[in-house]
């Protein structure tokens, strides 16, 4: 099956790009690059209530880096699209001076080559559709559910990562994760770890 439309990466791989596991390590610059890609009203987005206090889907929360610099990100959310398990991507960002360097598609092919393997089915986002769609999103897939809060319906994109995983998906999408009810910072392996 061919889900993402495969793309020239040449200019990524010229620059030693790579692509890995987020680790508590990046939270920092992770968090400094999505201020600079969206600012403060990233958190008054409606896909953002779809993450509140929920742990990002696990193995699915990315990092590419040039050297040692973080230059782009990625995470994807356990969700319900109507009765359909489904994951969420977003959000995804770039450092402004790497971008169009297909880092950002290289990411999402990464984190949807690791959703196929790990078995999940489907995938939403709230995107531009020209930047989604040779990637296989598609507004179809969505008519049929809801988000959380408002959104315009051109950017509410689905793809099925099996075939029919979302035909017929009715409902509303809602936030199926782990809770974070409050972590804390293990002295040893400086992981987060939830608390009980």
């Amino acid at each position: 099956m061919t889900y993402v439309c495969m793309q020239d990466f040449h200019d990524a791989a010229e620059l030693s790009l790579a692509i890995r596991d987020e680790t508590f390590a990046d939270i920092d610059a992770r968090e400094r690059l999505l201020n600079a890609a969206f600012g403060p009203a990233r958190f008054a987005k409606t896909c953002e209530r779809l993450r509140e206090g929920r742990a990002p889907a696990r193995r699915l929360t990315l990092v590419a880096c040039l050297g040692e610099r973080l230059v782009g990100t990625i995470r994807f959310w356990h969700i319900q699209a109507g009765d359909r398990p489904a994951l969420l991507l977003g959000p995804v960002a770039v450092n402004a001076e790497f971008r169009s360097l297909g880092i950002g598609r290289k990411l999402i092919a990464e984190g949807l080559f690791r959703a196929v393997q790990q078995g999940h089915k489907a995938v939403i986002l709230v995107g531009d559709a020209p930047y989604y769609n040779p990637l296989g999103f598609e507004r179809a897939l969505t008519r049929g559910l809801a988000l959380p809060g408002p959104v315009e319906e051109e950017r509410f994109l689905g793809l099925e990562l099996a075939t029919g995983a979302l035909a017929g998906a009715q409902g509303r999408v809602i936030a199926a994760g782990p809770r974070i009810s409050r972590v804390k910072i293990s002295e040893n392996t400086g992981a987060l770890r939830r608390a009980a």
